[in-house]
């Protein structure tokens, strides 16, 4: 340790005299910027630089792909995509395949949020209790979190496709095998499932962390009253648990709304438009198809981005709500 802590300190002293001119050079209060505007630059150099660009297309139009060369057609992009002449009526929409994208992307988030909350708040509460083996259930449920959503895909497509390990197993016991991905309503179903069972560890850790900040005494108290489980629950447990429970429906629904990893691994949007999501469609615009329509795709990253912020703003609602509440009572 005295040989490693000595390398070390010979390692650091090398920079001393650049960072000591530095130091008089920018003074005190400005060398902070020394060691942030490397950060800086790569957040705009990736972050910034590439939303402007994106703007630039939303407004232009044309099939070239530097900026310079495409045409200034301003809300063109964007009348395309909205144009209809029944908006209940997606086939009178003169781009029906974004509303399509809209629809299945508004059916999936609610269907799956909402299970994914209900499932994650019963695995939390089942995971807070002491059962045998809970590290392990704990470690078991936040597993899949840990491994990409790519490979969580193939891993499933693996066990539904045609060919797969459920149809083999149906075979086996002389059943027919089922189309689990090329049939529209199997597909939506699956990417429901697979996208929960993927990321539902997560949300499970939130609400199991605040389970386990609600004071013991509390529960002594109601028990102490007689006050029976379920009352308990609905009286106490979830109230207090409700802070989290608006971050994680939240947070779910962004993820959902932005949902294509899984997707696109294991139906690729089809059958039809079957799984066709709005990130999907925007994929599909821009670099997917033959003609690579960046100033449609353009125009409809920024609807998304405009919902992902009403979200981002209602959550910012909900969460100031809930905090005066507890600040009333």
């Amino acid at each position: 340790m005295p040989l490693l802590s000595r390398a070390l300190a010979f390692f650091f002293n090398l920079f001393e005299p650049v960072f000591g001119l530095a130091q008089r050079l920018l003074g005190n209060s400005r060398i902070a910027w020394l060691f942030v505007g490397p950060n800086l630059l790569v957040i705009c150099l990736f972050t910034f630089l590439p939303i402007l660009i994106n703007f630039s297309y939303a407004f232009s139009g044309g099939v070239n792909l530097m900026p310079l060369e495409r045409p200034y057609t301003g809300l063109e992009n964007f009348g395309i995509l909205l144009e209809c002449r029944d908006y209940f009526d997606i086939q009178s929409c003169r781009k029906d395949v974004f509303w399509r994208a809209v629809q299945n992307t508004i059916e999936f988030s609610l269907i799956q949020v909402t299970l994914m909350v209900l499932f994650s708040t019963l695995t939390a509460l089942v995971l807070n209790r002491k059962i045998m083996g809970r590290g392990f259930w704990r470690g078991v449920f936040f597993y899949p979190v840990l491994l990409s959503p790519v490979v969580v895909s193939l891993i499933w497509k693996w066990l539904l496709q045609t060919q797969g390990v459920f149809n083999a197993a149906l075979v086996a016991q002389g059943a027919v095998p089922v189309d689990w991905l090329t049939d529209a309503h199997w597909a939506f179903f699956w990417t429901i499932f697979v996208s929960i069972w993927a990321h539902m560890g997560f949300y499970t850790l939130i609400l199991l962390a605040g389970l386990q900040a609600i004071p013991k005494d509390i529960y002594e108290a109601a028990e102490m009253d007689a006050a029976s489980p379920w009352r308990t629950l609905y009286r106490l447990t979830l109230p207090l648990l409700m802070p989290n429970l608006i971050v994680v429906l939240v947070l779910a629904m962004i993820r959902a709304v932005q949902i294509f990893d899984e997707v696109f691994v294991l139906t690729g949007g089809g059958p039809g438009s079957a799984t066709t999501y709005i990130v999907q469609f925007i994929y599909q615009t821009g670099f997917a198809e033959q003609i690579h329509l960046y100033g449609l795709a353009a125009a409809a990253s920024l609807i998304l981005a405009l919902g992902l912020m009403l979200l981002t703003l209602v959550q910012l609602r909900l969460t100031r709500a809930e905090q005066a509440g507890q600040k009333a009572r």
